[in-house]
């Protein structure tokens, strides 16, 4: 269960965040605030104390928290993103960690090994980390060498279409996982229980558990039937501006 969660305020320069789906269009800052502050009051529904971090106009995403820090039940590891114009996010995570953490259990990805926390997924004690355009091997190896000291495991998983490992699979808790696209059939995940995002809403593979319900962005029908009917407990909102610089919901925080 999650107690804490960490967001930060989108900033006017959100227009110019990084994005593969230029046709989509810039987000419009005014209405990515609405959403973002929507997204804060619907995790607070899930029982989380959520810190709000104040924007940083001159990181367009650094509204997407997430790829700063993979933050555990025992420590908090700052990474290295891969995008150069992200790298310094980093620096502006660390005062707050602290709040949460001994500064013995704040670790670095260090140069050069980049990792985003967006190729992360923590599936109970094991985190399954993509390697892709933002997150290299080397980046990897440091990843799992200090989850190891805590009694972590940690496995690398090949990404070949999608941004991030979270983009298209994402763990919702009791052994089920949402997939998508190349990870329907991926050896890595064969042991588990799978609900199967269809094409036409794979944006929604992107969903996260909070606390026994599943938050699922709004405008996708099929994927909350498919949640819903697996049993769980949904809750919708709306990350439209988000997308269209290549974010979903779990981009927009940190839980633990």
């Amino acid at each position: 269960m999650f107690k804490n969660i960490i967001v930060r305020k989108p900033s006017k320069s959100i227009s110019e965040g990084i994005t593969s789906a230029p046709q989509l269009g810039k987000p419009n800052y005014e209405n990515a605030l609405i959403q973002h502050n929507n997204y804060i009051e619907t995790l607070k529904k899930c029982g989380v104390t959520v810190e709000v971090l104040d924007e940083l106009a001159d990181f367009p995403d650094s509204c997407f928290v997430e790829d700063v820090a993979v933050v555990t039940a025992k420590c908090a590891i700052v990474t290295n993103p891969g995008a150069s114009s992200r790298n310094k996010e980093t620096l502006y995570i660390v005062d707050t960690l602290k709040k949460y953490f001994d500064e013995n259990d704040i670790h670095y990805i260090k140069f050069p090994g980049t990792l985003d926390g967006g190729d992360v997924m923590m599936v109970g004690n094991h985190f399954y980390v993509g390697q892709s355009a933002r997150t290299n091997s080397e980046g990897i190896k440091q990843f799992i060498e200090i989850l190891n000291k805590y009694g972590f495991s940690g496995s690398e998983v090949t990404l070949e279409e999608v941004l991030h490992l979270k983009t298209g699979v994402n763990y919702i808790e009791n052994n089920t996982l949402l997939v998508s696209g190349e990870f329907i059939n991926k050896e890595d995940f064969k042991d588990f229980k799978k609900i199967i995002v269809p094409e036409d809403e794979a944006y929604a593979s992107n969903c996260i558990w909070v606390n026994n319900y599943v938050i699922v962005p709004s405008g996708y029908p099929k994927v909350k039937k498919l949640i819903e009917d697996a049993g769980y407990k949904v809750i919708c909102t709306d990350t439209s501006e988000f997308r269209k610089i290549d974010g979903g919901l779990s981009c927009l925080s940190l839980r633990f």
